[in-house]
């Protein structure tokens, strides 16, 4: 397939793995507010909705999902997306400030805090027990760290698409809703590349 030199390319399996964890974090994450909404609200609400064991449900379903995609998107992002997390000369890069590395390494800092973000409210979520807000107990640790891990996972998605703005602007964005693919993405392949993914030692 052709295309040009200049438009960013995403690799196909990346796109679709990070399009579907964003969907369900999105889901979850709107969930999750009215879920607090209407069940708590003690920080503040909006009583946008009324207490309803359905939207604890609804949020229990996203949040089932998300944590086997989020597995995946993980290994992936560990195995095959490194240059995009985290490198081990990033914080001497830090001191480089507004020169363009300086920005691609914010941008690597961010993504990495993004997917940590979205490992806190996964992991918390699964600690959570449905029935602690009909019996009206919230005082629970784990609901706790779940309702910060609220808040860290909208800030983290706040400023994840900000910097991508900033590094590579709307082409960059658009990128990961293109369609076309190079014949060595080609979902063939995908067994193959996750069968190496497994084998690779980790650094």
């Amino acid at each position: 397939m052709s295309r040009t030199r200049s438009k960013p390319y995403q690799p196909l399996l990346l796109r679709l793995l990070h399009g579907i964890n964003a969907l369900l974090i999105f889901g979850a994450v709107i969930t999750g507010f009215f879920v607090y909404d209407s069940w708590d609200g003690r920080f503040g609400r909006l009583s946008l909705s009324q207490a309803n064991r359905s939207l604890i449900d609804v949020h229990g379903t996203f949040g089932f999902f998300l944590f086997f995609i989020f597995i995946i998107f993980f290994v992936y992002c560990i195995r095959s997306g490194q240059k995009r997390l985290v490198q081990s000369d990033s914080i001497k890069k830090l001191t480089l400030v507004g020169k363009p590395i300086w920005w691609y390494t914010l941008h690597r800092i961010v993504n990495t805090g993004t997917l940590v973000a979205a490992m806190l409210a996964v992991v918390s979520g699964k600690f959570q027990d449905e029935n602690w807000l009909p019996r009206g107990e919230l005082n629970h640790t784990w609901y706790y760290i779940h309702l910060i891990s609220w808040i860290v996972i909208v800030l983290a998605i706040a400023m994840h698409l900000l910097m991508s703005a900033k590094v590579g602007g709307l082409p960059l964005i658009l990128s990961m809703f293109d369609k076309n693919y190079r014949p060595a993405d080609s979902p063939t392949q995908w067994f193959q590349k996750i069968g190496s993914w497994l084998r690779r030692p980790t650094l």
